[in-house]
C-alpha cells in the first residue's frame, strides 16, 4: 500500500469543481462550498421529492450527499479525475434529518496512488448535531497500485 500523503494544498477550487458538475455531471444538485487541503464541504437544496412522509430528509438523498462531497474531496488531492469513482461507503443515520438545506464535509484519511479513504458528517442546522456519519473509499481506474 502506497504511503498516506500530506497535502498542503487543495488542487482544485470550488469554482473549478461547481464548473466540472454542471458540465460533466447534470444530476448531480449539490453545490461545492469549500475546499482546503483534502476536504470539500457540500451543500444541497432539498427539493420535495426528496422528502418521506413528516418531511424528513430521505436516507438515499443523505447518501447521495456523503457521496458526493468525498467525491470533490478526492479532486482536492488528485485534481478533477471524472473516473474516480467509489469503491465502499458505509453510512449511519444518527438523528432525522429536517430543513431545506443539507450539508456535508468529507476529509480525507488516506491518500495513495489507487485508492482514497475519507470520513464524511452531514447535518442541516448545526454541523456539531450530525445527521448521518459516513466513511467510504474511492478508487482511481488506472492507477497503479505501488509494490513493496
Amino acid at each position: 500500500m502506497a504511503p498516506t500523503r500530506s497535502l498542503s494544498a487543495s488542487l482544485v477550487t470550488p469554482v473549478e469543481v461547481n464548473d466540472f458538475a454542471r458540465r460533466d455531471f447534470p444530476g448531480n444538485e449539490s453545490v461545492c462550498e469549500e475546499v482546503g487541503p483534502g476536504w470539500a464541504q457540500v451543500v444541497l437544496q432539498v427539493g420535495r421529492g426528496q422528502l418521506r412522509p413528516g418531511g424528513i430528509i430521505g436516507g438515499p438523498t443523505i447518501f447521495g450527499i456523503c457521496d458526493v462531497a468525498l467525491y470533490y474531496a478526492c479532486f482536492t488531492a488528485i485534481g478533477i479525475e471524472p473516473m474516480t469513482v467509489t469503491s465502499g461507503l458505509s453510512i449511519h443515520f444518527l438523528r432525522p434529518a429536517t430543513g431545506p438545506l443539507l450539508h456535508a464535509r468529507a476529509d480525507l484519511s488516506s491518500v495513495g496512488r489507487r485508492n482514497l479513504c475519507g470520513n464524511i458528517v452531514a447535518w442541516t442546522d448545526s454541523r456539531e448535531t450530525p445527521v448521518a456519519v459516513a466513511q467510504g473509499v474511492y478508487v482511481r481506474p488506472g492507477a497503479k497500485a505501488s509494490k513493496g
